[in-house]
């Protein structure tokens, strides 16, 4: 059984006796003994054959593995095309989603500017001699300085965002 399932999954693998024994540290002949079922593997080789042939020692050492059928291969490729598809439509979803966001933000920072600007200010006018008017001017005072300040950086982040998320030709 060893013997058999060393040489499937090498075969499977597209390795030669010489590859394998190049990987494993050993010489081609000893890789043949193994197959052939004239000597075994010690511990160490054991666990580095199993993990170049990329399967568990247990598997190694028990019944007797048979490679996979061109159908299953054909079965497992077509079942990685769905869900590349799947993934690639999530990520087209995610991008639209991001691009919207940053759509959105540049065009409230554009609205809130154009409002700012037919408002010309016009707490600065009032009368803040009556408190709740002073707390209003004052709160739109801050809003508008703040709004001045930050509004740059949101549009420019707005408009890299776009840029970033546009859909790549090719």
């Amino acid at each position: 059984m060893l013997s058999e399932n060393i040489r499937t999954l090498r075969k499977a693998k597209g390795l030669s006796q010489e590859e394998l024994a190049v990987k494993l540290n050993v010489v081609r002949q000893t890789v043949s003994k193994w197959e052939k079922g004239l000597s075994v593997p010690d511990a160490d080789c054991l666990i580095a054959l199993a993990e170049e042939l990329e399967t568990p020692v247990s598997d190694l050492l028990g019944e007797t593995v048979t490679p996979p059928a061109a159908d299953d291969v054909k079965a497992i490729a077509q079942k990685l095309e769905v869900i590349n598809a799947q993934l690639a439509r999530q990520a087209d979803a995610r991008r639209k989603t991001a691009r919207g966001i940053w759509i959105a933000l540049a065009a409230v920072v554009a609205a809130i500017a154009l409002l700012l600007l037919a408002l010309h200010s016009p707490y600065l006018g009032w009368d803040y001699a009556d408190p709740e008017k002073a707390v209003l001017g004052v709160a739109m005072h801050a809003f508008e300085w703040g709004f001045v300040r930050l509004a740059p950086f949101a549009l420019a982040a707005a408009i890299a965002g776009i840029v970033c998320t546009r859909k790549k030709r090719g």
